[in-house]
């Protein structure tokens, strides 16, 4: 063997040993990149969980007050200041003007049974379904709002009510009326 051909054979295990250790690091840096990435989804999932956890908890506590009370002052820290509440019927753009019609509302409703069927939560939505018994045998309800969350407080809520007995004449709202 020829000096050359040590010279070349040496440079060649040399780059070989090179290549390795640069295809080493590379792996070991690839690991070490997932693994921050898999942690930081996983911290991500946990604040996401207790996010969803802690909205569902103040969309509870918020009906809980108001049944519990019988009043709004309760509610009343538990919505942002531009707060806004959707209905089919109307809008109220203004957390006053929803706290004014829930308490108006409030007084013939007084003694309502409510019963919470569903209470869902995703990200910063949190969504009830309840049937309503209203007082002095009064008609039940099915509820569902739906309740958005921004900075720990209820942003916006959508708000669908349908009296269980007209349910029924409901399931065909989509054929024509009869001329």
């Amino acid at each position: 063997m020829t000096t050359e051909n040590k010279t070349t054979e040496n440079k060649t295990t040399e780059n070989k040993t090179s290549e390795n250790k640069t295809s080493e690091n590379k792996t070991s840096e690839n690991k070490t990149s997932e693994n921050k990435t898999s942690e930081n989804k996983t911290s991500e999932n946990k604040t996401t969980e207790n996010k969803t956890s802690e909205n569902k908890t103040l969309v509870g506590r918020a009906l809980a007050e108001l049944i519990t009370t019988g009043g709004v002052d309760a509610l009343e820290p538990l919505l942002s200041d531009d707060f806004v509440h959707h209905r089919p019927d109307s809008t109220s753009s203004t957390k006053a003007q929803w706290l004014a019609a829930v308490r108006e509302a409030l007084v013939p409703l007084a003694g309502t049974q409510v019963e919470v069927v569903h209470l869902l939560s995703e990200g910063d939505h949190v969504v009830m379904h309840s049937r309503r018994r209203l007082p002095a045998a009064g008609p039940e309800i099915a509820v569902v709002d739906i309740w958005r969350i921004e900075d720990g407080l209820i942003a916006e809520g959508w708000e669908i009510i349908e009296p269980t007995a007209r349910a029924a004449a409901n399931l065909v709202w989509w054929e024509p009326a009869e001329r």
